[in-house]
């Protein structure tokens, strides 16, 4: 009994022996293939862009493996793929990396070099390709994205009057984009980008044509409005037309073509009508806090004054009670034509209609509405800048901004005489003026306005306009953002 129980554990013991030297065997079994073997077939594979033979040589391929090569080739415009394998290395007993240069020939960008890295391992005892996104290509990696993407830019590329870029940031940007579609045709351009981030650019070869802008004095509009929503500046040489400056930060409508009631800022046409009605700078006027349905900006009293005392200072029931004692609605209508009211402007780039009065003015109360620039008046930022031009030159002339239009110069754009003794008292009763404290000594102006802060002046021969929106959150008003405009020349 002992012997068959020595027996039987001998052989139990040799049966472990044997199954532990079946299992040390069968651990080293051979690796089929090698590392450099898999990464060649595999750089062989992709160049010729076998993608079944690829994926047969990646562990655990995903289902999308051809879709995702044949994607990154369609976004990039892949015409052709080299690959330059490096010397392989190892990283460990079953792991190896074989890094390679790729060059992907993109048909708008030509060669486009890349450096990545071929991961391999040992699965089943076989080498494997361990695949990823960024094996494809680099920028792949955590689910980035790369493209090849078609642009339009402008034909041609706008200049100021001195040759100059554009000022940056200058809140005229989409109006300019207007007339530079209209100057020429936009052309076809590329970028190549990779996590929204441009890596390469073809741009078109674009012809290059001058504005009138001035570039110190967009410049300094610009930095004007810079914080102010819902405002506008706009510049013109009152000598020549040209336009020197567009800043439009309008919500609603834009500074060339869109109308707003006019209000204090009328009352240059409105004292242009009741000059040439008789009334005289110097005759004696009441400045009252109301005058019917009008009263004046907080308020203001003035008093006894003269008309030119008045006319400097915010009394728009001066206007109202004269008016209707002087004006016929047609009166008023008339004056608002000769200053440019209703006359279109071809020559801005943006085309649009200076301003406009209601064809027929028939009752006091219509009237009265109109001479404080309300009732339906309505004018564009542009058009007060011209209105000031008038002032200071005597003539009304059409505002341009390309030098040449349909082959003519832009200074050949309309211009027609204003009454130039009118035009004299309105420039001495401007000159007059009490402006606001912040506003310098040597600047002409008009201002005010209870739903729209206005400021329409001029300095030298420099007319401009500014506009602030009310009830917009504006936080500053007209006279403020023209005061620091003019600082900024």
């Amino acid at each position: 009994m002992r012997r068959r129980r020595l027996i039987a554990l001998a052989v139990a013991l040799l049966a472990v022996v044997v199954s532990g030297a079946f299992a040390v065997a069968a651990g080293r079994q051979p690796v089929g293939g090698s590392a450099a073997q898999t990464a060649a077939a595999y750089f062989g594979a992709w160049g010729r862009g076998e993608l079944e033979a690829m994926k047969k040589l990646v562990d655990d391929p995903p289902e999308d493996f051809a879709a995702r090569h044949l994607a990154l080739a369609e976004a990039l415009h892949v015409e052709s793929i080299t690959l330059r394998p490096m010397p392989l290395r190892r990283t460990g007993e079953q792991t190896a990396e074989a890094p390679f240069t790729g060059t992907l020939r993109l048909r708008e960008f030509g060669p486009w070099e890349f450096t990545a890295t071929l991961r391999l391992a040992v699965r089943h005892r076989q080498w494997k390709v361990l695949w990823s996104p960024e094996t494809l290509h680099p920028l792949l990696k955590d689910g980035g994205r790369v493209e090849v993407r078609r642009t339009l830019s402008p034909g041609v590329e706008l200049l100021t009057a001195e040759g100059d870029p554009i000022p940056r940031n200058s809140y005229n940007e989409p109006y300019l984009e207007e007339i530079a579609k209209g100057l020429a045709p936009e052309r076809e351009g590329w970028e190549l980008v990779a996590g929204g981030r441009k890596l390469k650019e073809i741009r078109p070869e674009r012809r290059e044509q001058r504005l009138t802008l001035s570039r110190p004095v967009q410049a300094a509009a610009a930095r004007a409005l810079d914080g102010v929503t819902d405002a506008a500046i706009v510049a013109v040489r009152a000598g020549t037309g040209e336009i020197l400056a567009v800043s439009d930060r309008l919500v609603q409508a834009d500074a060339i073509t869109g109308f707003y009631p006019p209000g204090a800022a009328f009352k240059i046409v409105t004292a242009a009508a009741l000059l040439k009605a008789g009334l005289d700078p110097g005759s004696p006027v009441e400045c009252p806090p109301y005058a019917g349905a009008v009263r004046n900006d907080d308020l203001f009293d003035g008093g006894a004054l003269t008309f030119e005392q008045a006319f400097g200072r915010p009394c728009a029931t001066t206007l109202a009670q004269q008016a209707m004692r002087r004006l016929t609605g047609a009166d008023l209508v008339a004056a608002a034509a000769e200053w440019g009211f209703g006359r279109y402007l071809p020559a801005t780039g943006a085309q649009g209609t200076c301003g406009g009065t209601p064809d027929r003015l028939a009752t006091p109360d219509e009237v009265e509405d109109a001479a404080v620039g309300y009732g339906g008046v309505a004018v564009t930022p542009l058009c007060m800048a011209v209105i000031a031009a008038t002032v200071r030159g005597g003539v009304w002339r059409e505002p341009w901004l390309l030098p040449e239009r349909d082959g003519e110069a832009g200074g050949t754009a309309d211009a027609v005489g204003v009454d130039a003794g009118i035009a004299e008292q309105l420039r001495r009763m401007m000159e007059a003026a009490v402006p606001p404290q912040e506003t310098p000594e040597d600047v002409a102006a008009v201002w005010g306005g209870e739903f729209h802060s206005w400021f329409v002046g001029y300095r030298g021969d420099l007319a401009f306009s500014v506009l602030v929106v009310r009830g917009s959150g504006a936080a500053t008003d007209a006279p403020t953002v023209a005061a620091r405009f003019l600082r900024g020349l």
